[in-house]
């Protein structure tokens, strides 16, 4: 039988790409995401690709999405934890309080709810799987990105208490941490570090 995969933020870079490899290897694949117009874009690159609309920074979408994804793929096998934001660019003292939240929200508890919702279905998959998108900034840090890096790095740990759980459920549980990847979220990051920097040199 097809492997069952869900991921999510699935319609663009790293998530996108993922959906492609499982695709070509004959997968039954569900992406969610928030962006409509991307969602859109995959499913023509992606032919046969399922596809969600998702903010996994709220819960009843969450839910919503899992319930939905689960049912249009009949089952679940693996699970790709792939959303995230990189959030603002800036020493901890001039952090924005709410932005760094946002990218707590987005990146820990939405990772959380998604899994959580997930497990249970699993467990009834006969090699289940977990995914977790790191960063190498969770485990060495970046100068004015710890929103970012403080995320990365809890989301390795929750990687290290799933396989620990799941492992006598036969629930693999794996944690990825790549470096900068191209693309437009990596200009805006670029960007944003540039302009800190230069602040520095005006002081």
């Amino acid at each position: 039988m097809a492997q069952r995969v869900l991921i999510t933020a699935g319609a663009s870079g790293i998530g996108k790409e993922i959906a492609r490899a499982f695709a070509a290897a004959g997968a039954n694949v569900c992406v969610c995401d928030i962006d409509v117009k991307a969602l859109d874009t995959v499913a023509r690159d992606i032919p046969g690709l399922q596809r969600i609309v998702c903010d996994v920074s709220k819960r009843d979408d969450i839910e919503r999405m899992v319930v939905g994804a689960v049912g249009t793929l009949g089952g679940l096998d693996v699970l790709v934890n792939n959303a995230g934001i990189a959030g603002q660019t800036a020493p901890v003292e001039e952090s924005d309080p709410d932005q760094w939240e946002a990218v707590m929200k987005v990146d820990v508890i939405g990772t959380f709810h998604v899994t959580r919702l997930c497990i249970p279905h699993l467990k009834k998959s006969a090699a289940g799987s977990i995914v977790v998108m790191s960063s190498v900034g969770g485990r060495f840090g970046y100068p004015n990105r710890s929103a970012y890096c403080t995320a990365k790095a809890g989301l390795i740990g929750f990687a290290k208490t799933l396989s620990r759980e799941l492992g006598p459920y036969n629930i693999r549980c794996n944690a990825i941490a790549p470096g900068a990847v191209g693309g437009e979220r990596i200009e805006r990051v670029l960007q944003g570090r540039a302009t800190a920097e230069k602040s520095l040199w005006k002081r």
